[in-house]
């Protein structure tokens, strides 16, 4: 197949374009790289520089290869800013940025009859969940900016797979970490956001001397030593599901009789939850070295507890995780981190 990737520059994004043309498919890479990097891309992968905003050039770019012959079969949509704490002070930036440019984006691929979508989604449209772990028929409601700028997304496009046929894929999940591993063992791409402000790089940093101590935003939350639980997911076993998920829309029916599979809803995670302080025990394990903490006061819209459950996704999708134990996901995050940033 012939995809687009959106955010195809950044962690995840790369990951993905880099399975996808490892298993024969021809890729292109969309980023504005305001967060992406370059060095990310996997060799074979075409680079296009663009705005998910931009509607006009998206549509160019599917006429061009139609008419070339080589039309795209479907969009993988990664580009969004992430950083919930953020979303809390800013909340336009985020529904301008995540929602109203994916409008765009949506609409481009209306214009040109592609009709294939895999986007990527949040478990923090759950927000404060009733029961853990989450199943995908929880209740949907967002505690900050970023969970409520996805779900606008996931609801749009219920709405354009029953008027138009979109056919297409949500996946919800919380923390990816971890580094992929080629065949031959190498790391060559890996978590590389500026600023960091995800936990295991953050915590690898002062690990590195990059730091002085990890900051830890609330411990009086009502969990067992009062910091936050979360869900790890390994980028790897993210990218897997991904694939399969685009499998799915491609052959619709195929893992489970009787299904919808035009729109599909999936939690991706662990079905375990791991504290900050968990965290931070397992990168003192895997790395050896000290790791100090600072708590500070709780963020805005940070919730105590979320833990999503995956049995869907193993169930219709076949999906198998690969990386279960969090020191192996904190393991291939450090050989990265060492490669990038040691001295």
């Amino acid at each position: 197949m012939r995809v687009l990737v959106t955010g195809g520059a950044g962690y995840i994004g790369s990951t993905v374009s880099a399975l996808l043309a490892t298993r024969g498919n021809r890729v292109v890479a969309y980023d504005n790289l305001s967060h992406g990097r370059l060095d990310l891309l996997p060799p074979g992968v075409e680079f296009v520089r663009g705005e998910v905003a931009d509607r006009a050039g998206l549509e160019q770019i599917f006429a061009a290869a139609r008419e070339q012959g080589t039309p795209f079969d479907a969009v993988m949509h990664f580009a969004a800013f992430i950083e919930a704490g953020e979303s809390m002070k800013f909340p336009e930036t985020f529904f301008r940025n995540n929602t109203a440019s994916t409008l765009s984006l949506l609409e481009a691929m209306l214009a040109q009859g592609l009709r294939r979508l895999v986007f990527s989604s949040t478990a923090a449209v759950y927000g404060e969940p009733e029961k853990s772990p989450i199943p995908e028929d929880a209740r949907l409601q967002p505690t900050n900016a970023y969970g409520e700028s996805k779900l606008l997304v996931e609801r749009m496009l219920a709405w354009l797979n029953r008027i138009h046929g979109l056919r297409c894929a949500s996946l919800r999940y919380f923390n990816v970490a971890g580094a992929a591993e080629e065949a031959d063992g190498s790391i060559p791409r890996g978590e590389a956001h500026e600023p960091e402000s995800h936990l295991i790089p953050r915590v690898l940093d002062v690990a590195l001397g990059r730091g002085s101590a990890v900051r830890i935003f609330g411990d009086d939350y009502p969990t067992p030593d009062g910091t936050c639980i979360r869900d790890y997911v390994h980028v790897s076993d993210l990218a897997d599901a991904h694939l399969l998920a685009l499998e799915a829309l491609v052959n619709p029916g195929a893992p489970s009789s009787g299904d919808d599979f035009s729109n599909l809803v999936y939690n991706l995670g662990s079905n375990q939850g791991f504290s900050v302080l968990q965290v931070v025990e397992s990168a003192r394990r895997v790395t050896g070295n000290p790791i100090p903490v600072e708590v500070n006061p709780r963020r805005p819209g940070d919730s105590a507890v979320l833990v999503a459950s995956s049995e869907k996704a193993k169930r219709e999708l076949g999906w198998k995780p690969r990386y279960e134990s969090l020191d192996e996901i904190v393991r291939t995050a450090w050989v990265w981190h060492k490669k990038r940033y040691a001295k």
